[in-house]
Parts: structure tokens; sequence; C-alpha cells
């Protein structure tokens, strides 16, 4: 992995170097594949997290019926704050995609 990083840095230094609208071309192209990548694993992390929200509001549901109810409500609220963080990660992968400030 840190072959891979220090080649693309590599790469990249010597791009911007050359001219300036090889440079932004590479910058758009660098930005596209952060916010995929970003984008992707936080999905995925908010996938993971609430599937555990999930089940352990099954299992505690399971050994206590009688606190289903605010069981639920706590797992709503846990779902919506691990939603949230999905939704920040957009926004940063869509202000790489479309206002990139790095770009001339």
């Amino acid at each position: 992995m840190k072959k891979i990083l220090f080649l693309m840095v590599a790469f990249a230094t010597a791009l911007l170097a050359e001219d300036a609208e090889v440079a932004n071309q590479t910058l758009k192209a660098y930005s596209m594949i952060a916010a995929g990548l970003g984008l992707g694993l936080a999905a995925l992390g908010g996938a993971i997290g609430m599937g555990h929200t999930a089940a352990a509001t099954i299992a505690g549901t399971a050994r206590n019926p009688g606190l289903g109810a605010k069981l639920m409500t706590t797992m709503f609220i846990a779902l919506a704050m691990i939603e949230a963080q999905v939704i920040y990660a957009l926004v940063i992968a869509l202000i790489a995609l479309y206002a990139n400030p790095y770009l001339g």
C-alpha cells in the first residue's frame, strides 16, 4: 500500500511540474478517486454500524420484551446519527468533485 501511495505522489509531482492543464486534469482525477473511495468506505462503515445497532436492539428486545419500545427509539436515534456521518462524507465528496478549491 505504501508503494502505491508513493507512486501516486511521484507521478503527481512529475505531472504537476509539467503543465498547468495537465496538473488540473491530474488533480481532477485524484479528486474523483478520493471521492469514490471515501464515500465507499463511509457507506461500508455506516452499513456495518447500522447492522450492529439493529442486532443489538433485536437481542435486547429478545432478552427483555418490556423495553422493546424504548430500545427501538434509541435505535432510530442511533441510526439517524450513523446516517448523518455518511451524508457528511457525501458532502465532502461532492465538494471534492465540484467545488475543489485547489483547481485553478
